[in-house]
């Protein structure tokens, strides 16, 4: 079986200074997949280079592979800190642990968590009508189960 860590080397290897490497799998039957991404965005031609490094450092003589190289998708899940970060200032929805869902502006990510900023509808004290309400959460990442950034057309 090919060896993830190795993979991993390969990838880390072949990325440029803002280009990092997110996940890498590779199942009993060799089908490796190899998810990257990008602080600026990642091109194709990249993704193609990408994969033609790790083809050309592994043999298939020894071992018969399937070789999957791509970016981290626009609705795939964060899984590392540095996603956080290179999506403050945009609009995120997260699932915390304890189920419930919060949708807002991520304003900070650091090594410990993110600070979300939530605006509601909530009625105020002496007033019938109800009023836009705007809160920081600070959320640790052991309390998110899933973030995703929200796609607007």
């Amino acid at each position: 079986m090919i060896d993830k860590v190795k993979i991993a080397e390969l990838v880390n290897g072949k990325l440029a200074d803002d280009q990092f490497l997110v996940d890498v799998t590779v199942s009993t039957s060799n089908v490796i997949h190899v998810m990257v991404d990008s602080d600026s965005g990642i091109s194709i031609n990249q993704i193609v280079e990408i994969s033609r490094y790790i083809e050309s450092n592994l043999d298939r003589e020894a071992e018969d592979f399937e070789l999957s190289v791509f970016s981290a998708g626009l609705s795939e899940p964060f899984s590392l800190i540095r996603q956080y970060k290179k999506n403050i200032g945009t609009e995120i929805d997260v699932l915390l642990t304890n189920g419930q869902k919060l949708t807002g502006i991520m304003t900070k990510a650091d090594d410990q968590g993110i600070d979300l900023e939530v605006t509601t509808k909530e009625k105020s004290e002496g007033s019938k009508k109800k009023e836009l309400v705007t809160r920081v959460h600070p959320i640790e990442y052991s309390e998110i189960k899933e973030a995703k950034k929200i796609i607007k057309f």
